[in-house]
């Protein structure tokens, strides 16, 4: 059986291929395909095939499905109506989607956090193929984009630091994703991941200061501040759906959706030992 990944430069799609070509050197009828717009700058394990997948560009969709009967896709709507009809001429048999938790909030056709997803969910719901839609919510990696404050011990601004949320460890995803490629238990079904443990933005911060062994100071900012901070770094419209996000979660704890315990019978992976594993990326320079 051979398996295609796409979003394979992404963290989960590596963490994806690193596990699947582990099975494969345990299994010879597994073989693992990395897609990318750029195969050049692709990092990938000896003996996985590196391929060009373009999502506005159909004919790079045959040669990179040749063969292949599960995919690993990440959400680009872009094209995704002619990839879905490729795979299934291909001979295709299941499809695991990396969605997100936003596409079941209100509005989701018009939330530009959702909308992207949505499209790439309703093409295969619409299809022959067979599919699992994996749906994360908010990443423990998001909490990267503190680090250039942390970094130079300047306060982290924040406009809703009392904003639930139960951050999922990425290495928790591709657990879960393997076995939706690799089994049946998880075929057809679509399931909401989450972290075990609801913390507040700045209950995140107090685990990310004794990873690094120093304070982190949180400052309370209005949200037009915060809306020009993040305007800086991202189009108005996705501060805007970030930012409203953020306000909802302040009226209590996050919910605990799925997570390996539920799904693989095994612990989850706590944001407490994903700051220790990157608590590096905070030190600063």
């Amino acid at each position: 059986m051979t398996v295609l990944i796409t979003g394979a430069r992404g963290k989960v799609g590596q963490a994806v291929i690193a596990r699947l070509h582990s099975a494969h050197l345990h299994s010879a009828g597994l073989a693992v395909r990395a897609a990318s717009a750029d195969p050049a700058r692709l990092t990938a394990p000896d003996g996985v095939e590196a391929v060009e997948l373009v999502l506005d560009r159909p004919e790079t969709f045959e040669a990179a499905l040749r063969g292949v009967r599960q995919v690993f896709l990440y959400p680009q709507p872009d094209g995704i109506h002619e990839l879905v009809k490729a795979a299934e001429a291909a001979g295709v048999e299941h499809v695991v989607l990396l969605s997100s938790s936003s596409v079941a909030g209100p509005d989701a056709e018009n939330d530009p956090l959702a909308s992207h997803s949505l499209k790439v969910e309703r093409a295969l719901a619409g299809s022959d193929l067979a599919f699992t839609f994996l749906r994360p919510d908010a990443f423990a990696t998001n909490s990267l984009g503190w680090a250039w404050s942390i970094g130079r011990d300047e306060p982290v601004r924040l406009a809703y630091p009392d904003a639930h949320i139960a951050p999922i460890h990425p290495e928790d995803i591709a657990d879960i994703a393997v076995e939706a490629l690799t089994g049946d238990s998880l075929t057809g079904r679509t399931l909401t991941l989450t972290g075990p443990t609801s913390l507040t933005f700045r209950e995140q911060l107090a685990v990310l200061a004794e990873a690094i062994g120093r304070p982190i100071p949180v400052e309370h900012i209005t949200r037009a501040e915060a809306e020009r901070q993040m305007g800086a770094h991202m189009p108005a419209h996705m501060v805007g759906s970030l930012l409203d996000l953020w306000e909802a979660a302040c009226h209590g704890p996050a919910v605990i959706a799925d997570t390996t315990a539920t799904l693989l019978g095994r612990p989850a992976r706590t944001f407490r030992q994903w700051a220790q594993e990157n608590s590096a990326a905070f030190a600063g320079h």
